[in-house]
């Protein structure tokens, strides 16, 4: 299998109401059946309107404000260390800050997750249907820390038409061994991949992964699946 990651650019700055449907087939590449459509959390979250004002008299004023953001977002605080807060969302995310984040938006605004991803990203599939006539994926994209592990990297916070996790459990090695224990979190392969071409500080929201295994494909598929549930975490 040749995978190919194609960055979609020309999108522009992307404000309350855009859709991004329509600016990504418009920017193109031209998609084929079978594509993934990967497309950052924070254009999803800029078209959803879900940025906010952050801005007041001082740096006290601000942390104060974003630290009430920051809790607002939180089902849950899980560790404080100064201004870092790692807390689970209530979308069942564990991440820093709680997805609040002030980079790549306008001076004085935070981003804040889309409320629900998987539903993002089957309006963005729905749409690209509509407009482009072909069958694709789509993963809503974001950057997270991992524990153990120094670096950022991009995970999937929604996908459509893609499966999350294949589960490889039953299957055989390549020495013909069974696998007993291999969950494949693909959704976060494809997010990860596709982080290559557009980058933190490109300008390129969105991009195209292609030549995917075409098995990966599947409707209904969320990306909480990719979250170990509490019963299954030694950590928590």
């Amino acid at each position: 299998m040749n995978v190919e990651i194609l960055a979609v650019t020309g999108i522009g700055e992307v404000v309350a109401g855009d859709d991004l449907a329509a600016l990504i087939a418009a920017a193109g590449p031209a998609l084929r059946d079978n594509d993934c459509v990967v497309v950052t959390q924070k254009v999803v979250s800029k078209a959803e309107n879900r940025v906010a004002a952050i801005g007041g008299d001082g740096p006290e004023a601000i942390r104060e404000r974003k630290r009430e953001l920051i809790e607002g977002e939180s089902a849950r605080v899980l560790r404080r260390r100064g201004d870092l807060v790692i807390a689970e969302t209530r979308h069942g995310f564990v991440c820093a800050n709680a997805g609040v984040d002030l980079s790549n938006v306008a001076a004085g605004c935070a981003a804040l997750l889309p409320v629900d991803s998987d539903r993002s990203a089957r309006r963005i599939r729905d749409g690209l249907r509509a407009l482009t006539g072909v069958e694709v994926a789509v993963v809503v994209s974001d950057t997270f820390g991992r524990p153990w592990r120094r670096g950022l990297t991009d995970v999937a916070l929604g996908c459509a038409g893609i499966g999350a996790v294949v589960d490889l459990r039953g299957t055989a090695d390549a020495g013909g061994r069974e696998l007993t224990a291999t969950e494949v979190a693909v959704a976060d392969e494809i997010a990860a991949a596709a982080e290559l071409v557009m980058g933190k500080a490109r300008g390129v929201p969105a991009a195209v992964v292609r030549g995917l295994d075409e098995g990966w494909f599947r409707a209904g598929s969320v990306a909480a699946e990719i979250v170990r549930s509490p019963a299954e975490d030694l950590f928590r």
